[in-house]
């Protein structure tokens, strides 16, 4: 496996930013109520909104590293490779994350949801892009190599 580390860390902070400016500044062009991750964050760690970017970053980043291990298991060209992937945190986040900070599943609110997942979604095409060509993994069937080395 050949995990560009560097690349990756690039990747995790840019779909970060452009993820948390897609659900505080698009959101609400878009009819959704915005949503702020980072202060989010921050209310459940009960520290400062600078505690909350920094975590929420930190989470993208390591996102972003544990995309970079599995993105030669997955199809597609790079920014559909990113987005597929993208609906893992989504689900963990829903599923986990919001029930563990006290709120219901999947945010209590279709709405809610739904800009969760765009959201997601955005983040992982942008990991999957930045990120780019993937190199293949030992021990993958060759079917699967030759499908993520051909794009």
């Amino acid at each position: 496996m050949n995990i560009q580390i560097g690349r990756a860390i690039a990747a995790g902070i840019i779909g970060t930013a452009v993820m948390s400016i897609v659900g505080l500044w698009i959101a609400p062009l878009m009819g959704m109520p915005a949503m702020n991750p980072a202060a989010m964050l921050a209310g459940a760690m009960g520290g400062s909104l600078a505690l909350g970017w920094t975590a929420h970053l930190m989470i993208g980043t390591i996102l972003a590293l544990i995309y970079a291990a599995v993105a030669p298991a997955l199809p597609g060209a790079p920014a559909v490779r990113g987005a597929l992937y993208g609906v893992a945190p989504f689900l963990l986040a829903q599923i986990v994350v919001m029930p563990m900070m006290g709120m219901p599943l999947f945010s209590g609110s279709a709405v809610l949801a739904m800009g969760s997942l765009i959201g997601h979604l955005v983040y992982g095409g942008i990991v999957g892009t930045v990120y780019g060509r993937v190199t293949a993994r030992a021990g993958l069937p060759a079917s699967v190599q030759s499908a993520s080395t051909a794009r």
